[in-house]
């Protein structure tokens, strides 16, 4: 069946099941640490301490991942990644009585570096399958890939909390180590084709990029990236839990639940910004601004008392749906203006950008909500997504881009 399609789509869609399969792990992953180590009497600090190096090894895979992609090709990265996380879930079989804070940190580490290596090659590649005039193929395969990135992400909450109940914290890694080592061996089967190995051979000092547009975009991605996870990833569940009183299962399945929906705007986000001739400008700045509204509304309707949790489940609505569409709208632009020859460059800034912008949130996240509460996080959120409004607007026109139709 693969052998009647075009060799752009055939590689597309093993590109795109690699993705599906490697962030399917991940979600599950993240729940089942979670979990269990809640269950073994962690305290929450410690189980977010767990997670402190998957996030700061993304903003260094990023930095550094985009040069190897130039120099390796993409393909090779992208199973790397795979490989790097299958040996992450092998560290995490070990008896429970090694299973220390810093070892996990370490297995952790390697999940963060495999995450942005499968990553950073996966939307290089789409790239280079797709010619240059065909822009809104780009976007459509663009937005596909995010999108079902973090539907996927989301069912992964789920299944990481299903394994843990049917066959226990061992058995769930074993199995999902297994499922990923089947799709490793296709994958180094079947993606043959070596992607963006560069003409040129970048040198180290190229990891950091000279191009105006893409600096413009890292900056709006980190701002963008910081505003959402400085009440999302800390804040909000802690508020949901110690304010509203609901439990682990009600906050993670409202979560997973946010995080699936976010994920289907993202994969037609196309349908929301086709109808404008200036992607690349116009629609960014617009649908940045109309972002910026829906924390600041949030905030004043916890201001003004209104009903608590009416008030959450609206507001994070609202704000989930326009995240989406701004963030497949950034996560086009960035391949869109990036140079076709060392495209993985380029991306990998970006993203590490964008890991850095999380990293950021997360920290304030903890810090100011301990500090001032969920509202002093919003009332910061708010003024992030000002700043990126005010940096996207500095993006230079793409005489080529005519912008999805």
């Amino acid at each position: 069946m693969l052998s009647q399609l075009s060799p752009a789509i055939r590689q597309y869609l093993i590109v795109t099941g690699n993705y599906w399969a490697f962030t399917l792990t991940d979600g599950a992953l993240r729940m089942l640490v979670v979990l269990h180590f809640h269950q073994l009497g962690y305290s929450a600090l410690e189980v977010a301490m767990l997670f402190l190096f998957y996030e700061f090894f993304g903003v260094v895979t990023n930095l550094f991942g985009g040069w190897l992609g130039a120099r390796w090709g993409l393909n090779r990265t992208m199973n790397i990644g795979l490989g790097i996380q299958i040996v992450a879930l092998a560290m995490l079989l070990v008896p429970s009585s090694m299973l220390t804070v810093i070892w996990v940190m370490a297995a952790q580490a390697l999940s963060g570096i495999a995450k942005d290596l499968n990553k950073m090659s996966a939307k290089s590649t789409i790239k280079l399958l797709v010619p240059d005039h065909k822009q809104a193929q780009l976007y459509k395969w663009v937005a596909i890939l995010t999108g079902s990135k973090n539907t996927l992400k989301g069912v992964g909450f789920f299944l990481g909390g299903l394994l843990l109940t049917l066959i226990g914290f061992q058995g769930a890694v074993l199995a999902m180590a297994v499922m990923l080592s089947l799709v490793w061996v296709a994958s180094l089967i079947f993606l043959k084709k070596e992607s963006d190995k560069a003409k040129f051979k970048p040198k180290f000092k190229d990891i950091l990029s000279k191009s105006r547009p893409i600096n413009i975009l890292s900056c709006a991605r980190f701002l963008l990236f910081g505003a959402r996870d400085v009440w999302f990833v800390v804040a909000l569940p802690v508020f949901l839990a110690s304010q509203l009183d609901w439990n682990h299962w009600k906050v993670g399945s409202f979560l997973a639940l946010w995080v699936i929906g976010y994920g289907f705007v993202q994969s037609i986000a196309p349908k929301f910004t086709k109808s404008s001739k200036d992607v690349p400008k116009t629609q960014a700045v617009v649908w940045n601004a109309l972002l910026t509204l829906s924390p600041l509304a949030l905030t004043l309707a916890l201001w003004q008392h209104l009903p608590v949790t009416q008030s959450i489940i609206i507001g994070l609505g609202l704000f989930g749906i326009l995240f989406a569409i701004n963030s497949s709208l950034h996560s086009y632009l960035i391949v869109s203006y990036s140079r076709a020859d060392g495209v993985s460059l380029d991306v990998g800034f970006y993203y590490m950008a964008n890991a850095a912008g999380r990293l950021l949130g997360t920290i304030l996240s903890g810090w100011v909500y301990q500090q001032w509460g969920l509202v002093a996080c919003l009332m910061i959120s708010t003024l992030l997504l000002l700043l990126s409004t005010a940096a996207i607007s500095f993006l230079p026109a793409r005489d080529s881009v005519k912008g999805p139709q």
